[in-house]
């Protein structure tokens, strides 16, 4: 399933180039950056401080895909390559915009979805989802991003465990761990459950001891 939902950063050209200009846009409340790459030339352009601030509250700002909109020009997909700060007060001052092609391959996190709960036998009977990940970084096409990965749940029982072999993956997609089969949820037994086992557990140690004992 491929996304139209590509979060929104808006811009606006910067009049004039070089440090003045930039402070200038700083008084102004606005972010100076500028837009390179996918085969054109290099722009100047402001962003408004407290939207660009409240993305990156947001997290993942480095790894989103978003959906430059500048006014008079065509939208364009770009993704933030740097993000200079004030040194002090830790507050953006400069961003480095990159645009995408739509065959350009990118690291994105992409949520994972989890279906057929209701179909669960483990979780019919108390079990319960325990999600590792909620996300997954993958290595991605511009051009063919997912909104999801869907983690099925039907048949699975207490104990079962999801890992991504078990998911399917977009055409085109991989994951950025490929080295090892990392597990993204599981099915764990009822809390009422374990605390019986853990008390059983407790009231077996003592006499395990005290055969110990008798033995010496």
């Amino acid at each position: 399933m491929v996304t139209d939902n590509i979060p929104n950063l808006r811009a606006e050209i910067r009049p004039g180039t070089g440090k003045g200009a930039a402070r200038k846009a700083r008084r102004e409340g606005l972010v100076p950056g500028v837009v390179y790459g996918g085969g054109e030339d290099p722009i100047t352009i402001n962003v408004n401080f407290n939207e660009l601030l409240k993305k990156l509250r947001e997290g993942r700002f480095l790894s989103t895909l978003f959906n430059l909109q500048i006014k008079d020009r065509e939208d364009v997909r770009v993704i933030c390559r740097s993000v200079q700060r004030d040194v002090v007060l830790d507050l953006p001052t400069h961003l480095d915009l990159m645009r995408l092609r739509r065959t350009s391959k990118i690291n994105l996190f992409i949520p994972v979805e989890f279906i057929n709960e209701d179909k669960s036998p483990g979780i019919k009977r108390g079990g319960v989802l325990t999600v590792v990940r909620g996300e997954v970084e993958l290595i991605v096409t511009a051009g063919d991003i997912p909104t999801s990965l869907v983690a099925d749940l039907e048949g699975l029982d207490v104990g079962d465990v999801i890992t991504i072999s078990k998911i399917k993956l977009p055409k085109g997609t991989r994951p950025t761990i490929s080295d090892r089969d990392f597990v993204i949820a599981n099915i764990s037994a009822p809390s009422g459950l374990r605390s019986e086992e853990q008390d059983q557990e407790v009231e077996e140690a003592p006499e395990e001891e005290e055969e110990e004992q008798e033995e010496e």
